[in-house]
This record gives C-alpha cells, structure tokens and sequence, in this order.
C-alpha cells in the first residue's frame, strides 16, 4: 500500500479523484454560500487525499473487485469515495452533536 504513495501519477489521480467527489457532493446537495462550497470542496480534497487509497482497496474487497482492478482504478475510485462521503459523514455528525449538545427545555 504505501509503494504507490511516491509516485507523482498517483498524486495526480488521488487529486484528480479527491475533486470529482467534492464537485459531485456540490451537486448533490447545493451549497448556500460561497463560503460553504469552498469549505465543503476543500474537506472532500483532504479526505479524499488522505483516505483515498484506504477506501480504494476497502470497497474493491467488499465488492470482490481487488483481483481485477488495477492501482490506479482503485486510487481514482477510493479518493472520488472517500471525498464524496466526507460531506456526508461530517453533516451526520454535526446534526448528532445539534440534537444531544443542545440544552434541555430549550
């Protein structure tokens, strides 16, 4: 796992796929600011960088995809994954912490 983590071509597709799920979150759930949007595409990039080739091989196993997928299929594939459900993971989270922080007879 970590032999492809040097390869400037993999960067690029960590990148490329760590976009593609950001502007896709964008498109799912439209945001209400600019500043919104830039905070939302910069969360998915980081995750997507940082996650992406964890969740690659991740979901090539669940999906019994791992023999047949090359490195970088599963590098575009886990960023892309991993960028568009950071979104979706930090809004749960943000709506859990609303409904239990909140003070109680309020």
């Amino acid at each position: 796992m970590t032999d492809f983590v040097q390869e400037p071509g993999f960067t690029a597709l960590r990148l490329l796929g760590a976009a593609s799920g950001a502007a896709v979150s964008l498109v799912y759930m439209l945001p209400k600011s600019r500043r919104e949007a830039a905070s939302r595409f910069v969360t998915g990039l980081a995750c997507g960088l940082i996650f992406g080739p964890s969740a690659g091989l991740w979901i090539a196993r669940q999906a019994g995809l791992a023999d047949l997928l090359s490195t970088p299929e599963l590098l575009l594939m886990g960023s892309a994954a991993a960028s568009l459900s950071a979104w979706w993971v930090l809004g749960a989270l943000t709506r859990l912490a609303a409904h239990f922080g909140a003070p109680r007879g309020h």
